[in-house]
């Protein structure tokens, strides 16, 4: 069974990071435990988390959740969309903040960001938590199926009902909702496809299977049983990095961390456990 709503949703403060003239919007949720970070996936908005952040929370972890840049509240046309930048962005939110033995949370886009700052930076982190995200890259035409899927949005929507119904209904289709912006007019997104787009091509121009066999921290890489990743691909992550932990959900999609947050909780508190975080989980 879900777990009962919180009664303080909004048990967050909004906090803003500029790096290299790039406005990064934050959701900082507090607390003093360890720190998570948690990274939404493409064209999506930092409030996909807040049902994980507000569990995590609970359990007496720092929880921060980004608005990557081209996004929500952060940057929306920001002139370096590369992977790197991306990365450089996690690093400016871990030192703003002053956040360190950090585990990244990151579904999809988000994920593929947890993990190259992993490879790239295993000094920075204690592990990463990979929702639906690994290091094959994408074909050009799931680069042009994902720009004219975007593009085909009919907006303005007129309603919220009307949104969630095009965006898939259920949790997935009211997570994808939440993230609109309200005009006027109705109800529009908080990114520009083009940006989407170009924010995506560097997938779709090579994979990463160098960086992800560099990964120098635990990680945990969650499926969804009717999600974008397929089973060559995680056959392919598991061999060329044996201590990886692995668990796909039945019955869930690409957006599992919506569909069901109380599940992904229990799989990120129990990675947690047996990953050591210096100076939170270590005994005098």
């Amino acid at each position: 069974m879900p777990p009962a709503p919180d009664p303080a949703p909004y048990a967050w403060t909004e906090r803003t990071l500029v790096r290299d003239g790039v406005r990064l919007s934050l959701r900082d949720w507090g607390g003093d435990g360890r720190p998570l970070l948690l990274l939404h996936g493409l064209a999506g908005h930092v409030g996909e988390w807040d049902a994980l952040a507000r569990l995590l929370h609970a359990d007496g972890h720092r929880v921060v959740a980004l608005d990557q840049r081209g996004h929500g509240a952060s940057e929306r046309h920001p002139a370096d969309v590369s992977r790197t930048a991306y990365v450089d962005d996690v690093l400016a939110v871990l030192d703003g903040l002053g956040l360190r033995n950090t585990v990244l949370v990151g579904q999809s886009y988000g994920g593929h960001a947890a993990l190259l700052t992993a490879a790239r930076h295993p000094a920075r982190l204690a592990g990463a938590v990979l929702v639906e995200a690994g290091p094959g890259g994408i074909t050009p035409q799931a680069l042009a199926d994902v720009g004219g899927w975007l593009r085909a949005w009919p907006v303005p929507f007129p309603s919220r009902e009307a949104a969630v119904a095009h965006l898939g209904g259920g949790p997935v289709g009211e997570g994808w909702a939440d993230g609109l912006e309200r005009r006027e007019d109705g109800l529009w997104p908080r990114f520009d496809p083009e940006v989407m787009c170009a924010s995506l091509a560097e997938n779709a121009a090579r994979s990463w299977w160098e960086e992800w066999a560099a990964i120098g921290v635990p990680v945990l890489a969650v499926i969804g049983q009717h999600g974008f990743l397929e089973g060559e691909e995680y056959d392919g992550m598991a061999r060329r990095l044996p201590a990886l932990r692995g668990v796909c959900l039945p019955g869930t999609g690409h957006d599992l961390h919506l569909e069901r947050p109380d599940v992904l909780h229990r799989l990120v508190t129990e990675f947690l456990a047996g990953t050591p975080c210096p100076g939170v989980d270590s005994k005098p």
